[in-house]
């Protein structure tokens, strides 16, 4: 059987926390910010935390 590689891309995007959850950026927080308001970008800065059903996916994509 061959090695399961890691992809790349998850791998940049997304880590794993202590209790096993993936945690990912908010998108929309990259260019054009003057528009948005002062909560709003406080709010995406945050880091958030994949869904439930998005979960065996990102977890197939990490090797895990």
């Amino acid at each position: 059987m061959p090695k399961v590689k890691t992809n790349s891309s998850a791998k940049k995007r997304f880590s794993i926390t202590g209790s096993g959850k993936i945690k990912r950026k908010h998108a929309f927080k990259n260019h054009i910010l003057t528009k948005k308001e002062k909560k709003r970008k406080e709010a995406l800065a945050k880091f958030a935390i994949v869904s439930k059903v998005d979960e065996p996916r990102m977890k197939k994509l990490l090797g895990i």
